[in-house]
């Protein structure tokens, strides 16, 4: 289904409707209808090397045959799963493509995994097979006997013993295959929370979120992906933004996507793929932008870029300013969270942008500030960030945790965990997450605007702020701060960023206390995890008290 046409925010919610069929599989959408057009390229990938290599959606469709006749061949059937654990790769999207294709449950997991949380994975789903690269299989085999269900691994570029190559695998098996018939509401994948708070949560992907997903992001991407667009992100495949906001997204509207074999993120590089692939639509998360930010002066400024999509956490004024005008564009604000993508967000051309908030809710979405009883509370009052059911971007609920699934809802209100509050015009603003939110001398403040501010100071690289135990006020605000290459930490400076806050927001705002790192805990989706820090704080308060 399209995105309506439309001249602003409201026509185009006025015009919308839903409309999900029965049956849908999402290979036969993003990439089989497009095979017949056999030099369309669907994917240009870049080695470490600098070689390119290019597919076509038809070559595409050939390994997705012989992928999914492989795994029939190896015993799996509909409803199986297959932990997928690979880099941006032709590879990757082959081995969630023969998933779809066969109405296997394809399972991601980040080659950042070490072993314990690909464990978790391969217990969680009881997955059959493990699709990975030579330099992970290590991890694989550290807990291949703690996981009974898995009867095969499947390596993509080595050869080893006890495994299956993938390409020579594939190589003997047929080219042609009857896609399932799949109901919309079947699971397609299983992604996992970020884990910011708590063990990580399988979270069921139905085939029909792609088709929930394809208007937010038509209004995104202003009315794209469009014909001649290329789309790349340095956003991890086995994050459901680089996932579906990309590759999938990418590849229904029939565009080409770069993929990249980048080991860590690195700024330099993001500005050089970004101009020699000709990148026209990209999301960039608030972190990636922090970091291209410190490599601005020496960047390259021969860009292409049409849309700028940031998203995964608040984007904040100050960096979002800064990105308007290094990209010569308005970028587009996304907000949701793995359980509904794209439930919140801005289109420049459609709506007013006010940088620092979320947005509005999207076309077709139901969005609103709750209090713990599911009411939908005044504007400028301060709830829980909530988006309405049924919405087929929604997930259909945790693997084997009903409890936890139940929840999630406080009646027909799916509950984000992310505190905020709407103006008088709709805007949507971010606060913070609930368990981030610092209880101080009876204030509640939440750790994002403070990080914005102190994001000002051209000293500061990144920073991250939490409440820490303090009997007298029960929790101080305290800042670890990531400094620019070449500042020096001193108290002068910790004395000024303390000031900057003081004089940009409020007294009771400004951190008690800073930290100089080196870096900071992320999960693997590129979140700063502001629990590692605090519960480390409370550990250091716990052993102070015994002392």
């Amino acid at each position: 289904m399209d995105l309506p046409a439309g001249n602003s925010y409201e026509e185009i919610c006025d015009a919308f409707c839903w409309d999900i069929p029965e049956y849908f599989n999402i290979a036969d959408a993003v990439c089989d209808r497009w095979a017949e057009d056999t030099g369309r390229v669907a994917m240009t990938h870049e080695a470490l090397d600098g070689n390119v290599t290019h597919y076509t959606f038809s070559a595409i469709k050939g390994y997705a045959n012989q992928l999914a006749n492989l795994l029939g061949h190896l015993g799996l059937a509909r409803g199986d799963r297959v932990v997928v654990m690979l880099t941006q790769s032709p590879e990757c999207a082959i081995s969630h493509l023969g998933c779809f294709k066969s109405g296997i449950v394809s399972c991601l997991a980040s080659v950042l995994f070490g072993p314990d949380a690909l464990r978790h994975r391969l217990q969680g789903s009881n997955a059959k097979v493990c699709i990975t690269n030579g330099a992970n299989f290590h991890k694989v085999n550290a807990v291949r006997a703690d996981c009974p269900d898995l009867q095969h691994v499947v390596v993509v570029d080595d050869l080893i013993e006890g495994t299956i190559s993938f390409w020579t695998a594939l190589a003997s098996q047929s080219e042609t295959y009857q896609n399932i018939k799949t109901a919309s509401e079947e699971t397609a994948w299983i992604s996992y929370t970020s884990g910011t708070t708590g063990q990580p949560k399988g979270v069921q992907m139905p085939h029909r979120l792609l088709l929930g997903n394809k208007p937010l992001f038509e209004y995104y991407y202003d009315y794209g992906p469009r014909d001649g667009d290329t789309l790349w992100s340095p956003a991890d495949w086995a994050w459901i933004a680089g996932l579906i906001n990309i590759l999938l997204i990418g590849w229904y509207s029939g565009c080409r996507v770069v993929s990249t074999d980048m080991q860590g993120f690195n700024a330099s590089e993001a500005f050089r793929i970004l101009g020699r692939h000709k990148i026209t639509l990209s999301l960039l998360t608030p972190t990636v932008l922090k970091l291209m930010r410190q490599e601005d002066a020496e960047a390259s400024h021969d860009l292409y870029l049409r849309v700028v999509l940031s998203g995964g956490e608040a984007v904040g004024k100050e960096l979002a300013l800064w990105a308007d005008q290094r990209f010569g564009l308005t970028i587009s604000e996304g907000f949701g969270q793995t359980e509904c993508n794209g439930m919140i967000g801005t289109n420049p051309r459609l709506m007013e942008v006010r940088h620092g908030s979320l947005g509005k809710a999207m076309p077709g979405s139901v969005c609103a500030i709750v209090d713990d009883q599911g009411q939908v509370v005044e504007p400028g009052v301060q709830g829980n960030i909530a988006i309405k059911r049924p919405h087929p971007a929604m997930f259909t609920g945790y693997l084997n945790n009903p409890e936890a699934t139940a929840g999630k809802f406080i009646g027909d209100w799916m509950i984000t965990g992310d505190l905020g509050e709407q103006d008088e015009d709709g805007y949507l603003w971010f606060h913070g997450r609930t368990d981030d939110v610092i209880t101080s001398s009876g204030y509640r403040i939440g750790p994002t605007e403070i990080e914005d501010c102190l994001l000002k100071s051209d000293a500061v690289q990144l920073a991250a702020v939490v409440g820490v135990p303090d009997e007298a006020r029960t929790e101080l605000v305290k800042a670890f701060i990531v400094l620019a290459e070449g500042v020096e930490a001193n108290q002068q400076l910790a004395d000024s960023l303390k000031d900057l806050v003081r004089n940009h927001l409020a007294k009771h705002e400004v951190p008690r206390l800073i930290e100089f790192v080196d870096s900071l805990p992320m999960t693997t989706t590129g979140k700063i995890m502001r629990r590692a820090l605090r519960d480390e704080e409370i550990a250091k308060a716990a052993l102070q008290t015994d002392a």
